[in-house]
């Protein structure tokens, strides 16, 4: 199966109630650990590389190994850019084989993210690539992007529907109260509902996605916590927050730091466990064994197992 764009995924899990999980790649064990778990449980995929990956990896290699991920399942994947920061970045994947992209102009006032983001849905849509922006800034730091907690700002909902009209967007990212990063919040976080049901009111059947949703849970800081380093501090969305939106019009969520930590986890403890292991497949097949496995529970908590 060749890959998708999010445009019939996303229109299937909106009138299902359920939401796709966008993972994060940065080689090929953590998308083999993805596509495998996401076909254990016969569920749609979004792959999704940032800037950080792609100056990481290399685009042409994030590609060719993206490609043999398509070639050895038969799952609807799409290939989406992440964070997207200009309209050069975009117009690259949309030249160089990604199936959608985001423009992040949420830095900019309101009418220049509109401008932005309507200069690349007009490059984007006439080569069949769909187009996620965003509205609202999220605070921490992942990658390039980093808000401090006081720069941070909700999505306006009154401001949503202007914004999707006038820029053409494909979805929308918005800020309910998620937060980027592993150091998230110093207390119990809580997402804006209420909000989140003014911006679907105001954009009804309308795609709207959640950054910065990982979990975070406690039992994967503490495995990682186990074998050296300390993630003080660290609370993520709980997870049945996170399924509450996916039954609402929430129909991706990014998860990253999730994955970092299983990865990172299981890495510290194969040394801790064999000081001596110089064999990289020792310590990145029991990794990518985890990255499956937390992708198996990601994807049940966004309910979008059985819907491939």
């Amino acid at each position: 199966m060749p890959l998708v764009t999010s445009k019939e995924l996303f229109k299937k899990a909106m009138s299902e109630h359920y939401a796709l999980g966008a993972f994060n790649v940065n080689n090929m064990e953590i998308i083999q650990g993805i596509v495998e778990g996401a076909a254990a449980e016969r569920a749609p995929l979004i792959l999704q590389v940032s800037a950080g990956a792609r100056k990481y990896a290399r685009h042409e290699y994030l590609l060719k190994l993206v490609e043999a991920a398509v070639e050895t399942c038969d799952l609807p994947i799409v290939l989406h850019l992440d964070h997207g920061e200009d309209f050069e970045i975009c117009k690259s994947c949309v030249d160089g084989g990604f199936t959608s992209v985001m423009i992040d102009g949420s830095k900019h006032p309101f009418e220049e993210n509109i401008a932005l983001t309507r200069k690349v849905v007009d490059y984007a849509h006439p080569r069949g690539v769909t187009v996620e922006a965003e509205l609202g800034k999220l605070a921490g730091v992942e990658d390039n992007v980093s808000v401090s907690e006081k720069d941070s700002v909700f999505t306006n909902p009154d401001q949503a529907r202007e914004f999707v009209e006038k820029s053409g967007c494909d979805s929308l990212a918005v800020a309910i109260g998620t937060s980027h990063g592993a150091y998230k919040f110093k207390s119990e976080p809580k997402l804006d509902f209420d909000r989140l049901e003014e911006i679907q009111e105001r954009l009804p059947g309308f795609p709207l996605v959640l950054h910065g949703a990982s979990s975070v849970p406690h039992d994967l800081v503490e495995f990682c916590n186990r074998y050296g380093g300390k993630l003080v501090g660290s609370r993520g969305v709980p997870e049945e927050m996170i399924s509450r939106a996916a039954k609402m019009n929430v129909c991706k969520v990014n998860i990253d730091t999730d994955i970092r930590l299983a990865i990172t986890g299981t890495i510290r403890k194969c040394f801790a466990e064999d000081p001596s292991n110089f064999d990289p497949r020792h310590y990145l097949g029991p990794a990518r064994d985890a990255i499956r496995d937390l992708v198996r529970r990601k994807i049940h908590v966004l309910g979008c197992n059985g819907k491939a």
